[in-house]
Parts: structure tokens; sequence; C-alpha cells
């Protein structure tokens, strides 16, 4: 059986004491599932010190080099030398703001592990192509270019998050039925080219506006094996109910 992960992304926001109060409260919460904060890469060092045992730490982006004249960039080894175990790739606002596409995601995966990190690929669809049904084409789209990318099972020992473009800072949250719908067909996808042992053990997790409210349902659906939190990361009590509820079910 799948253990249920929670994941806390910060984004842009954050400071010692919101690392302060999550550790604090992290401390008193532990439970089966597995939990991880990913702050801003200046709060990285902090984390890492402040952060009880079982708690991860994870960053929000990696470069797809391994060094050289990239200015602004920090390297999965860097990363993983900093205390890191995980790193989102190809979040939906890297993807909008930055312009990454499918191609510079999967090489992001890929360094990320090379460098024995674990990747948290981020995939979904904007409103337009949903409403256009090609939801499945695009997330589709997605994650072949990660299994071009990367030789043998690409995505064993690596984590997915489905992130409705639609739902992230909208405070609209696909149903569990749609949520479910796609996590399924990920799940599918992976098994056709990885195996089934890979897709059966591979966590999918949740990434559009879960909430303390709606994680419970969101969390019963058969597919979704934890969530990637944003907005209500940045609250601790609300981050830590949200954990309570995966660890619970």
């Amino acid at each position: 059986m799948r253990r249920k992960f929670i994941a806390g992304n910060w984004k842009m926001n954050g400071d010692q004491e919101l690392v302060r109060q999550i550790a604090e409260r992290a401390a008193d919460s532990a439970g089966e599932a597995e939990l991880a904060v990913c702050p801003p890469y200046p709060l990285l060092p902090a984390a890492a010190s402040q952060l009880p045992f079982g708690v991860a730490l994870g960053a929000q982006d990696v470069s797809e080099y391994d060094s050289g004249a990239y200015t602004g960039e920090v390297s999965a080894s860097m990363l993983l030398e900093a205390g890191c175990r995980y790193v989102i790739v190809g979040h939906s606002e890297r993807r909008t703001l930055y312009a990454e596409d499918n191609a510079r995601v999967a090489g992001k995966f890929q360094a990320a592990r090379q460098a024995g990190l674990i990747p948290i690929l981020c995939v979904g669809e904007t409103l337009a192509e949903r409403d256009a049904q090609r939801t499945e084409a695009v997330v589709g789209e997605q994650l072949s270019a990660v299994f071009d990318a990367v030789d043998g099972a690409a995505f064993q020992g690596a984590v997915i998050a489905y992130e409705p473009v639609w739902a992230i800072g909208t405070g609209r949250t696909a149903t569990p039925e749609q949520a479910q719908a796609v996590h399924a067909f990920i799940r599918g996808r992976v098994a056709e080219r990885d195996g089934q042992d890979v897709a059966d053990s591979l966590q999918i997790l949740y990434g559009g506006s879960m909430k303390p409210d709606n994680a419970g349902e969101l969390l019963a659906q058969p597919d979704i094996d934890g969530g990637l939190i944003g907005g209500a990361s940045l609250d601790p009590e609300g981050f830590l109910s949200i954990y309570n509820a995966a660890a619970e079910g």
C-alpha cells in the first residue's frame, strides 16, 4: 500500500518564523504519512537545521545543468548538499511565467534523478485545455517528455503531482471525481511505459488548492496519494491538519 505524502510549496513566501512554527508543530504531528516542506532557497539551511526527524526538505526548482556560467541557477548537487531530499520540477508557474517547456522540465527531472534527489514532477492543464477536452492529451505530452529523456523506468522512485492550472491560487478545486480521473489516467500511462509494479508504487499527489476542508474527500480517492500544498502550507495549523488527514487516512 502506498504511503500518503503531503508536501508544502511555500513559493516566494516565508521567513525564519514560519520555519520555526512549522518545525514546532511537525514535531507533535508524527504519523504514518510522509511530510516535506519546500521553502525558498535562502531558507533551506534554517529548515534543514530545525525540521524534526522524519520531515523531509525539498526545493522548488533546480537547474538542468550540473555547473557552469548560469547566473542565478542552483544545481541538483548543491540542493543535495543543502539537505534536500525532494525537488519540484515543472510547476505550472515555472512553465507559464518562465516559459519552461516540456523538454526543459524533462532535463531538470533527469538532473535531479542523476544527483540522487527525488523529483516531484508537476503536470496539469489550463482551463482552456480542459474546456477543449484536452486534459489527457496535455498531461500525456508532459509525461512523454520525461519518458523520452530517461532510460529505463522513468518514474521508479519519483513522484508526480497533478495540478490543474485553473485550480491553483484561484480558490477553485477539481472535484474529487475529476481529480481521481486524471490520477488514474497518469497511473495508467506510467504502467504502459514503466510497468505495473512501478505504477502501483508511484505516489501521485493532487496540487490544486487542497485545503483542510477538502483534504479528506480528495485523499479518500484511490489514486490520490497526497497533496502538493501551496497557499495552505503557509498556515502552520492548517498545513498540519492536512497532514493529519493524510496520516489518519
